[in-house]
């Protein structure tokens, strides 16, 4: 009865529910002028993002019940599935070769330099300097650096001859790192992703409460409801925007940005929670976690599903993209060397997600 009434508060998932049977009946009226594209493109982002904030209040219910770092282990998990979700469904409808290489680019430069300058801004402003485990922002940028050059750069310069075997040898090569790196942030490392504070609540053994009262499997249900449904969404959204797109003109990364948006969604909100709580450390292992994460499984499976369904792919940076990049990790190396962020910090990541932003359009 108790998991009754709390499934019928599940607003978002009937809305999307509603949402979907709403827009599928009026799906070819709306598509035929401008207005009703907006109008449906409107009001599908505005679903899919009341959905995605569901997906992060279950996130943090099952980070709350398991502690760090499977807590942000299970926010990025379920982060980057909805981004891989709606890339494939786009990369399908808009046959586009860069759609899935622009969307990795604009969620890594979200997650790093907006959603962590945002934070760090925030959590600066109130509590001056906030601490965190160096050796976990350490252990992320090193696994960052080699996966984006080797993903990324190093296809530009490999003959196109063999790119679709370099490409299936990435697969493995990722799926492989995110094994190992996986059991080094859970088993044998787990204290570099871990900082201890004083507001623990533990019992005179020192032996910290378990969150018995949450129900695990109700929440881990939820969630991946939740992503089904923004999955299902997202292959009608993808349909406006290809024809909002085409209407006014505007480049196909913009809606590349759009997905890494509605997939950074949960985690903007449970980051600037964190901040505000000050739990740097969180903040760290989901922004650098989540950039880490898109870029080992995300592109394995665009590669995967390019492959099976002869789409064309190119994962290769421009070289605006890779100057971007590369001045994000190096400003990351500096500022995540000594164990606590700031405004400075904050704000510097910050203007480099807005000069993003306005390349956007140049």
């Amino acid at each position: 009865m108790q998991i009754l009434q709390k499934f019928l508060k599940e607003y978002s998932l009937f809305l999307a529910i509603f949402t979907y049977f709403g827009i599928e009946h009026f799906e070819h009226m709306l598509t035929e002028t401008t207005i009703g594209n907006l109008l449906g493109l409107g009001i599908l982002f505005f679903v899919i993002m009341y959905a995605a904030m569901s997906v992060a209040h279950h996130a943090e219910m099952l980070a709350e019940k398991f502690g760090e770092p499977y807590g942000t282990l299970i926010l990025t998990m379920s982060a980057v599935l909805v981004e891989i979700v709606i890339i494939v469904i786009m990369m399908m409808h808009a046959q586009s070769p860069v759609l899935a290489r622009d969307t990795i680019y604009s969620a890594i430069m979200l997650d790093i330099n907006g959603l962590l300058g945002v934070a760090a801004i925030i959590g600066g402003l109130k509590y001056g300097e906030q601490p965190y485990n160096v050796d976990s922002s350490n252990s992320y940028l090193a696994m960052l650096l080699v996966a984006i050059g080797i993903a990324m750069v190093l296809p530009r310069f490999i003959d196109v001859a063999h790119h679709d075997m370099f490409m299936m040898f990435n697969v493995m090569m990722f799926i492989l790192l995110y094994i190992v790196f996986t059991r080094v942030q859970l088993k044998s490392h787990k204290y570099f992703f871990e900082y201890e504070t004083n507001e623990m609540v533990c019992d005179t053994d020192d032996i910290c409460e378990a969150h018995v009262e949450i129900n695990a499997w109700y929440h881990a249900a939820i969630l991946i409801v939740s992503i089904v449904a923004i999955g299902i969404l997202a292959e009608i959204l993808a349909v406006f925007m290809d024809n909002t797109l085409s209407n006014f003109g505007l480049p196909l990364a913009i809606g590349a940005v759009g997905v890494a948006i509605i997939s950074a969604a949960p985690e903007l909100i449970t980051a600037v929670r964190a901040a505000i709580d000050n739990r740097m450390q969180t903040v760290i292992n989901i922004a650098l976690g989540a950039s880490l994460a898109t870029i080992l499984l995300t592109i394995p499976a665009v590669i995967l599903v390019s492959r099976y369904y002869g789409l064309e792919l190119n994962l290769s940076l421009t070289p605006i993209q890779g100057m971007m990049l590369g001045l994000t990790l190096l400003l990351s190396m500096v500022n995540f060397s000594d164990g606590e962020t700031n405004v400075l910090e904050g704000f510097l990541h910050f203007i480099l997600f807005v000069v993003f932003a306005f390349l956007l359009f140049v």
